[in-house]
């Protein structure tokens, strides 16, 4: 996530230098070309325009929807905050009275079933776009926590030892996690440590996570429609090629009977490369929400959240040494 005020223009600018380069190859091409005689490249912009409308219309649903996949990953985990702040203090006045010791070790499991969800959620998919040079690259400029440790490291801080290797067996740990408090929770109901209500209010909050779970697995594991992407990708490239072609004989002509006749051709390269960078760029920005959990600095921030989630939770024990809260590195923190 960008906690700054907005992207600057330089951070866009390094973003989008590699397409930048590319498309300025791309509109120097037929510019040269025409230059050099071939004055038959030069199409008719009228079916080019007409393109650009099916790109434009194209472009803006794939980041309508990509704005919905992120958004609902930010809902996901805005309910996790308030259940888990439930669960919390629901937990710790159910039990504390007759078993303090289970409190405490029911919260450092939710602490775990945070951390390996997150971890689950940062695997990486082969949809995914932080394999590819331009994310990758960028990525350098802030920190993925889920890469910088390993997850049996993280689960060390809050299980014990044989609990640890029971989970790390596992495939799906933030689910075996939820069932080992699913287990728990039935035992202290079964040694009279809970009431009815209680056992029931507690259990409903297992089944808030779990929900939650499977919503963030959800978008993490079904891509945005390969359909959709794949034509918009195709549009997209055709119309990039063509606008240089189409601007060529409008540039030409541009400066007749002024003392820029015959250098107005030029102009093409600029003016190409600037409405086709605007398509690619804003392309680009959908591309890099629709996956908002690989890492990229658009993602919901679920390290953090996380961290806050413990911090609020240990706060309820009045537990004096917290966790610090997730710092931004140049305005990214994930």
């Amino acid at each position: 996530m960008h906690s700054g005020k907005r992207f600057g223009a330089r951070e866009f600018a390094v973003w989008t230098k590699r397409s930048i380069l590319w498309l300025m190859v791309l509109s120097a091409i037929p510019t040269v070309l025409y230059f050099l005689g071939c004055t038959f490249l030069s199409f008719p912009w009228q079916p080019i325009a007409i393109m650009g409308t099916a790109v434009a219309f194209i472009v803006g649903f794939k980041n309508n929807a990509s704005y919905s996949r992120l958004w609902e990953a930010r809902q996901i985990y805005g309910a996790i905050i308030n259940d888990s702040r439930s669960f919390g203090y629901i937990l710790r006045d159910s039990l504390s009275a007759k078993n303090q010791d289970k409190v405490k070790e029911m919260f450092l499991r939710h602490y775990a079933w945070l951390t390996a969800l997150r971890f689950q959620l940062r695997e990486s998919r082969a949809w995914e776009n932080m394999n590819t040079a331009q994310f990758d690259e960028y990525s350098k400029k802030y920190d993925i926590p889920e890469k910088l440790s390993k997850l049996e490291d993280e689960l060390e801080k809050y299980l014990t030892k044989d609990e640890l290797q029971y989970i790390l067996s596992k495939k799906n740990r933030a689910t075996q996690l939820m069932a080992q408090q699913s287990k728990e929770l039935s035992q202290a109901y079964v040694n009279g440590e809970i009431n009815d209500f209680q056992w029931a209010q507690i259990n409903q909050q297992l089944i808030k996570f779990t929900d939650n779970q499977g919503k963030a697995e959800r978008i993490k594991n079904f891509p945005y429609p390969r359909n959709f992407s794949s034509i918009t990708t195709y549009l997209l490239l055709l119309f990039i090629v063509f606008v240089p072609f189409g601007l060529l004989k409008e540039f030409d002509k541009l400066g007749d009977g002024t003392i820029l006749e015959g250098f107005t051709l030029w102009f093409n390269i600029p003016f190409s490369l600037l409405v086709t960078w605007c398509f690619h760029t804003l392309d680009s920005v959908g591309e890099a929400s629709v996956n908002p959990f690989e890492g990229s600095p658009n993602d919901v921030p679920i390290t953090q959240i996380s961290r806050t989630i413990e911090i609020d939770m240990r706060d309820m024990l009045d537990e004096k040494d917290l966790p610090s809260p997730l710092a931004p590195k140049n305005n990214i923190v994930l």
